[in-house]
C-alpha cells in the first residue's frame, strides 16, 4: 500500500479507501490510485484481510439437490441477496441426508465461512447440541425448530389448504394428493398433506386414502402416481411441488387424459417453468426473493450481534391460477 500511495501521490489511507470502495474519494484521485494499482501489480492479501477482520466474505448455501429447478431458483436469489450485502456464496449438495447436512455445517466451519444457509430435510439442530457454537446458521425448510435457531420457512399448511380449496371451488370432488414418500414426522411433505386434508374436511369431503400417492418428489414420481391412480376416478391433483406436477401432466398425457377438462392440476413453488408448460400450471407462489433476502440478512445480523435471540420468519405467498385449473 505504501508503494501504491507513493506512485499515486496520495496517503495510504486514501489507497485503503479506494481498495475498500469507501466514499469520500474524488473520481480523479480514485482513477489515479487504480492506475497505480494496475502499474504496480498490487493485489489484496485475502488471507491477511481474513485474519484481521475475522471474516472471509463467503457464506455457504447447502441444498438437497442442485439439479432441481426449485433449488436452482433459490440459489440465484441467495446469490443476488448476498451480493447486495457484500458476500460471495459457496454452494453444496447434501443429498437430503442428515449426514450430508451435518457435513455441510462442518465444512463451513473448516473453510471459515461467515455463515451457512441450510435447506434441511433431516437434520434437527436440537439433536446436535451446540456443536457449531455461535456460528451463524439459518435453516430453510419445514421442520419444527421451535425457537432454537434462525429459521425461514413457508406457510405450507395454509397454502396447500388454499390450493385444495381452489380445486374444490372449480368443481373437483375426487382430489388426489401426490406427495413425498412419508407422512411421518414434521416436514414439507407432512405439512402440505395436512393442508390438503384440512381443506377436504372444511368442505365436508371424506379423505380417501386411495387418492394419496406417496410416490416421491421428482418428475417420474408424478408420472408414476398418475398411472397408479388410474381407475380411482380422480378429477383433481394437488402436487407437493411443481416438479411433481410436471410429471403429473406427462402421466395424464400418457393415459389420454386432458388437463383441465378431465383432471385439474395444481403445484407448489411457482418455478419459472410453471408458466410455460402446456397447459400453464396453477401453483402456490411463495416469495422466494423475500426468503433469500431474509436468510442473508439473518446471517449478517448474527455476525454483528452473535447474542441476539433466534428468529422465526414465514414467507408471504399467493395462489396463482393458470390454465391447468
Amino acid at each position: 500500500m505504501s508503494d501504491v500511495a507513493r506512485l499515486a501521490g496520495v496517503s495510504k489511507m486514501t489507497v485503503s479507501n479506494v481498495v475498500n470502495n469507501r466514499p469520500g474519494v474524488s473520481d480523479p484521485v480514485r482513477r489515479r490510485v487504480l492506475d497505480a494499482i494496475q502499474d504496480s501489480g498490487y493485489r489484496l492479501n485475502v488471507n491477511a484481510r481474513t485474519l484481521k477482520a475475522g471474516r472471509t466474505g463467503v457464506i455457504g448455501l447447502a441444498v438437497p439437490e442442485v439439479d432441481r429447478p426449485y433449488f436452482g431458483m433459490l440459489a440465484s436469489h441467495v446469490i443476488e441477496a448476498a451480493k447486495a450485502q457484500g458476500f460471495h456464496v459457496a454452494i453444496e449438495q447434501t443429498g437430503a441426508a442428515a449426514e450430508g447436512e451435518a457435513d455441510a455445517i462442518a465444512q463451513s466451519h473448516k473453510l471459515q465461512f461467515d455463515g451457512l444457509i441450510l435447506s434441511a430435510v433431516q437434520l434437527d439442530p436440537r439433536d446436535q447440541g451446540q456443536k457449531w457454537g455461535d456460528f451463524p446458521i439459518v435453516m430453510l425448510g419445514e421442520r419444527d425448530y421451535g425457537a432454537s435457531i434462525d429459521h425461514v420457512g413457508m406457510a405450507n399448511e395454509a397454502a396447500s389448504r388454499a390450493a385444495t380449496a381452489h380445486l374444490i371451488a372449480q368443481g373437483c370432488n375426487r382430489i388426489a394428493n401426490i406427495t413425498g414418500r412419508s407422512l411421518e414426522g414434521v416436514h414439507v411433505v407432512s405439512r402440505r398433506h395436512e393442508g390438503y386434508a384440512q381443506a377436504l374436511r372444511e368442505a365436508g369431503i371424506e379423505l380417501d386414502p386411495a387418492l394419496v400417492s406417496l410416490s416421491g418428489m421428482d418428475l417420474d414420481a408424478g408420472r408414476r402416481a398418475v398411472h397408479e391412480l388410474h381407475g380411482t376416478g380422480f378429477d383433481g391433483v394437488v402436487a407437493v411441488t411443481d416438479t411433481v406436477a410436471q410429471g403429473v401432466l406427462r402421466g395424464l398425457a400418457d393415459l389420454g387424459l386432458s388437463c383441465p377438462e378431465d383432471v385439474r392440476v395444481i403445484g407448489f413453488d411457482d418455478i419459472p417453468e410453471a408458466a410455460y408448460l402446456a397447459p400453464a400450471l396453477s401453483t402456490i407462489a411463495p416469495d422466494h426473493r423475500w426468503m433469500a433476502e431474509k436468510a442473508v440478512s439473518l446471517i449478517a445480523s448474527r455476525l454483528e450481534n452473535p447474542a441476539r435471540a433466534p428468529e422465526e420468519h414465514t414467507a408471504p405467498w399467493r395462489l396463482v391460477t393458470r390454465e391447468s385449473t
